[in-house]
């Protein structure tokens, strides 16, 4: 059984569940409410670029270090001092990094556990599934700050949940607290503390129980035919059904079924 790897300074990685085909990502800056500065999104991207190439992956977890925060969002402190071309140059990154996240091949399941705050709400947004500890908040503070989301906040939430809501929260800087989050559907599920981890690598399981193939064809469809018209959604679809259609694992599930046993997924 693999251990957690510590080859990065800001994140974690957790390689334990590997058996069970999903891998824990850790931020790990707990002493500055996991706040990501630009060597946290530099790691986050360099592991996510190593991940999607694993072949036993199929479901990752997201996560922060401790009960505190899941993510405070960018370090201030870090930006305290920097001018407008620093700025630019670090924003750029995060950029960079938040696009490998959304374009991230398998599901991505963020377990806030604490805040997340302005970039850290955002890189929950950017995951597909979202579960939530009973005492977390969420929130996109930037307009008290004198300026706006810039990974994803503007476009994301209005994407999950309706668009007045959205622009209250918005608006306003406001926090949502985890209740409120899942009345208004921006998370699938709330629970404790002590048990936001284990519910969430439950779903985690169940998910990567399934075809590769399938899992990372769903995901293309949804995101890609959510930015365009039915018709063309519909041929986005189409095109993934045909690649998992033609696939060895769709002849193996079928076999599987009728043998009544489980398949055995190669992805291919």
């Amino acid at each position: 059984m693999q251990a957690t790897t510590s080859k990065w300074e800001t994140i974690s990685l957790n390689e334990t569940h590997a058996e069970d085909h999903v891998y824990i990502l850790e931020l790990n800056r707990p002493e500055a409410m996991n706040a990501l500065n630009t060597l946290m999104a530099i790691e986050l991207k360099e592991c996510l670029t190593m991940l999607k190439d694993k072949k036993d992956l199929r479901v990752l977890v997201l996560t922060g270090a401790g009960q505190k925060s899941f993510c405070a969002g960018a370090d201030l402190r870090e930006r305290k001092t920097m001018d407008n071309e620093q700025w630019k140059k670090q924003h750029d990154i995060f950029e960079d990094t938040y696009d490998t996240l959304r374009n991230f091949p398998f599901p991505v399941i963020a377990a806030i556990n604490g805040f997340a705050l302005g970039g850290g709400m955002e890189m929950a947004l950017s995951c597909d599934l979202r579960y939530m500890a009973e005492h977390a908040k969420m929130g996109l503070p930037e307009v008290t700050l004198g300026i706006i989301p810039g990974v994803g906040g503007t476009q994301l939430l209005p994407r999950a949940v309706p668009v007045a809501l959205a622009k209250e929260f918005l608006f306003k800087g406001s926090h949502i607290p985890a209740k409120r989050a899942a009345e208004m559907g921006l998370v699938n599920d709330v629970f404790s503390s002590e048990t936001l981890l284990e519910e969430t690598m439950k779903a985690a399981r169940e998910i990567a129980r399934n075809a590769p193939l399938s899992l990372q064809a769903i995901k293309k469809a949804i995101d890609r035919g959510l930015q365009t018209d039915l018709h063309t959604a519909l041929s986005i679809e189409l095109d993934q059904y045909y690649k998992c259609a033609n696939s060895e694992d769709r002849k193996e599930g079928v076999l599987a079924f009728n043998e009544k046993r489980k398949p055995n997924w190669r992805g291919i």
